[in-house]
């Protein structure tokens, strides 16, 4: 069968219509993560449950990605993620009016939940029409995206919070970048109709179909049919997302345990999403020209090393000192590897129709991502949180090591 030549790729294709959806997006996102133990513990949790509470959001990511994949496929990115704002906003609503830590938790988790169908909608569209020279490029600018959400999100809660004194504000910063993301979904053009993308998705179905092949549909199936993949390259993966997301829990909670008010706490966590943010492109640069590797290992090492330095300096008099280090020096070693996860479930999925197969491996990652910072709340409760950090230092080493191992093996860019 003859195939059509590639068009041409070009930055600004995908700029405005692509990437503004997502830095709004993230912007509400990250105003929120920092002050959601705060709400927590103001409404009564201890520091077991504060952490519990922040881990809904990952949560939510994890039950999204379940049926993700199918709906997008269904119904286009486009009305997926106006419907993901949408539900964004009704759980947002819910932790604005929340009475007790179990009900904001509830909230949490339906933000979690559209945060899932949000980034799923965006990381296959990149994957289909992003061409491989530029593929771990374009997949980091799209972590960039988040990244800056989150570096600019702090600071507007940090302003809001002076302002008017609580703390809730947060929530009612995403709901306005809800509705603005929204908004832009609406009035931009889609990028997937400028590239077909619905007719090269019906393409691929009728090429499969007419050969007795059909792309595996369903989460479920596909980690069947991908097991071997996810069950090694996978779960190094699905470890460094934990470390990953243990950042977003373990340091409000480490603030809150040292001392810090709210305003100082969300100060330190953007200034450290500004080292983040600055990172982004070169780890995508890393990754195109010598491999996905040298950014995958060092980041996991960066990040375990971190987890343990932090859970050495609780009680020392210059705590506050060290946590301010150690939080930029997690941005650091975070920001080298931005893309890193969405570039190696991307070089594995079938480009014609990716959804199904991201949708799993988003899957996998995410539950390494809401496993630890239950953990996290675990060994607290059981134990001390600089114990809990020392245990995500061991699961970030070991997973440095199982991507040593198996980036080389699968990845079609070592």
């Amino acid at each position: 069968m003859m195939s059509t030549p590639e068009r041409p790729f070009r930055w600004r294709s995908i700029a405005l219509p692509a990437l503004l959806p997502t830095v709004l997006f993230s912007i509400g996102e990250g105003a929120i993560i920092p002050i959601i133990p705060v709400v927590a513990a103001r409404l009564g949790a201890d520091l077991a449950s504060a952490g519990l509470v922040a881990a809904m959001i990952l949560v939510g990511n994890l039950i999204g990605d379940i049926p993700s994949g199918a709906l997008i496929a269904r119904i286009g990115e486009r009305a997926a993620m106006i419907g993901a704002a949408v539900l964004s906003v009704t759980g947002l609503a819910i932790a604005v009016s929340a009475p007790n830590p179990w009900v904001l938790g509830s909230g949490i988790l339906l933000v979690g939940l559209a945060t899932a169908v949000f980034a799923l909608a965006r990381h296959a569209f990149m994957t289909s029409f992003v061409p491989l020279s530029h593929r771990a490029r374009a997949l980091s600018t799209l972590g960039g995206t988040f990244r800056l959400g989150y570096f600019i999100g702090p600071f507007l809660t940090a302003a809001a919070i002076q302002l008017t004194g609580l703390a809730q504000t947060a929530f009612w910063i995403h709901m306005v970048c809800c509705a603005l993301a929204a908004l832009t979904l609406l009035l931009l053009p889609d990028p997937a109709s400028s590239f077909g993308a619905s007719r090269q998705v019906r393409l691929a179905h009728a090429e499969a179909d007419d050969a007795g092949d059909a792309p595996v549909q369903g989460l479920f199936r596909t980690l069947r049919a991908r097991r071997q993949v996810l069950l090694t390259l996978g779960l190094g993966a699905a470890m460094l997302a934990a470390l990953r997301a243990s950042r977003n829990v373990i340091l409000p909670l480490w603030a809150i345990s040292i001392g810090l008010d709210s305003t100082s706490t969300a100060l330190i966590i953007g200034v450290a999403a500004g080292i983040d943010v600055a990172l982004f492109y070169a780890g995508g640069w890393i990754m195109d020209r010598f491999g996905r590797l040298w950014t995958a290992v060092p980041s996991a090492v960066g990040l375990a090393v971190a987890h343990l330095a932090l859970s050495l300096t609780h009680d020392l008099d210059a705590r506050v000192g060290w946590f301010i280090g150690i939080a930029m020096f997690m941005a650091l070693a975070n920001g080298i590897g931005a893309g890193i996860l969405m570039t190696l479930g991307a070089d594995l999925a079938d480009r014609r129709n990716p959804a199904p197969f991201l949708g799993a491996w988003r899957f996998q990652t995410d539950a390494g991502g809401a496993s630890v910072p239950l953990i996290i709340a675990g060994v607290t409760a059981a134990a001390s949180l600089p114990v809990a950090a020392a245990v995500v230092a061991v699961v970030g080493l070991v997973g440095a090591g199982v991507l040593r191992v198996f980036v080389p093996r699968y990845s079609s860019r070592r």
